[in-house]
């Protein structure tokens, strides 16, 4: 025996087997270790060979380059498309979107719904109602001017209805 060991084993009351078994233990630990620090710098040196593969210093800063261009054309796209939008939703809410319809017999003598109210508003409530009679002597049409969905001319019952179903409308 080593006198390093029987130093040990008199210091200690360790027999140097068990010592002997901890350092194997251990070397073999970090021999594990070793081996898995070395396969994932493989696969990193992978990655970099595939990201640098055929260029070189110039070609790189020209891909970079490419790149800062093309994002401040998409900058550029992105604030027109935003002016555009804007633009839009300034003329939806003046467009008519809502629209009631009612059909009805303006004449008992006549047979048919051949008379109608529609109301046509925009998202403020704001349009016109249009009313079409029609009877054996001719046809009538009346247009009344809708503001904040209240008309400033009275209503007959069947264009009130259709002054209701276009507001009832989101």
């Amino acid at each position: 025996m080593s006198p390093i060991l029987e130093y040990v084993y008199q210091a200690t009351g360790i027999d140097t087997v068990y010592i002997l078994a901890g350092m194997l233990v251990l070397i073999l630990i970090l021999f594990i270790l070793a081996i898995v620090t070395l396969c994932k710098l493989k696969k990193l040196h992978r990655k970099l060979d595939r990201y640098m593969r055929g260029k070189d210093a110039e070609s790189l800063e020209d891909t970079i380059l490419s790149c800062i261009e093309k994002t401040e054309k998409v900058d550029q796209m992105n604030q027109m498309l935003r002016e555009d939008i804007i633009g839009l939703r300034k003329n939806q809410k003046i467009t008519y979107q809502k629209m009631g319809m009612v059909k009805y017999n303006a004449f008992r003598e006549m047979s048919g719904d051949l008379s109608y109210a529609l109301a046509l508003l925009d998202q403020g409530n704001n349009g016109f109602l249009l009313n079409s009679v029609y009877g054996n002597e001719g046809g009538y049409s009346y247009i009344k001017e809708i503001k904040n969905g209240e008309s400033e001319i009275l209503l007959s019952e069947e264009e009130q209805q259709a002054l209701d179903k276009a507001k009832s409308q989101s």
